[in-house]
């Protein structure tokens, strides 16, 4: 009885350990690709405010890169969390309805191809490195995390609901009164997403419904190029 929380708080850490490159991996990438992108269509902010950067420490937020994940792992959920958005400027976008939706897609773009990448990585090197490298399980286990965050947070991020980067995308379709409408809806979002999770919470697995099939997807990708490299 003495030993079992020893060995809870080692899973833990080992989790983090395998999950964290691919959680900060994905998020940062996430922020930067909304910056770069920004920079393509006029808006410069990000850069001048030293954000257009892949150094972790500029996209940090505490309670999003570092607590939430943590409580994840404690719960023995999915591995989850955000950075601090990037500042953006829709006003200095040459075309903005076009620049406001390609740079708030390009986020979760960047995680599909990262997810993408991530998959090839591992069917790479589960079918070239002999299974008694030292590290061969943890790096393994490590690939696919990261393809399971990537893809997670890049439908999570689609979903259209403000302030997820699938709204303002949905945004720039919309006109007039229906547009100040949805955007209005924002006020609520923490709300929305508070109830959202205390369903999942009691066993309703909203966000279940909402990610399995991307879940489903990254694994079966992996399985694909396995079988091609196999």
């Amino acid at each position: 009885m003495i030993n079992k929380p020893d060995m809870d708080i080692q899973n833990i850490i080992l989790t983090i350990a395998k999950s964290l490159p691919g959680l900060l991996l994905a998020i940062v990438a996430h922020e930067w690709a909304h910056g770069f992108m920004a920079k393509k269509f006029g808006d410069d902010t990000a850069e001048r405010e030293g954000r257009l950067t892949l150094n972790p420490a500029a996209h940090i937020d505490v309670f999003g890169t570092l607590i939430v994940p943590l409580m994840c792992v404690m719960f023995g959920g999915l591995v989850f969390g955000w950075a601090k958005p990037v500042p953006i400027v829709p006003r200095n976008f040459k075309d903005v309805d076009k620049g406001i939706f390609w740079v708030s897609f390009a986020g979760p773009l960047m995680n599909f191809i990262l997810g993408i990448s991530s998959a090839i990585l591992f069917a790479v090197f589960v079918t070239q490195v002999p299974d008694t490298f030292s590290f061969y399980s943890i790096l393994a286990q490590m690939l696919q995390y990261s393809v399971l965050i990537n893809f997670v947070l890049g439908a999570f991020n689609l979903i259209p609901l403000p302030p997820l980067d699938g709204s303002n995308m949905l945004s720039t379709f919309l006109k007039g009164e229906m547009k100040m409408q949805y955007l209005g809806m924002a006020r609520y979002a923490n709300f929305i997403f508070m109830g959202i999770f205390a369903l999942s919470m009691v066993g309703i697995p909203t966000i279940g419904y909402l990610i399995s099939p991307v879940v489903m997807i990254g694994q079966k990708l992996s399985m694909y190029f396995l079988y091609l490299l196999g």
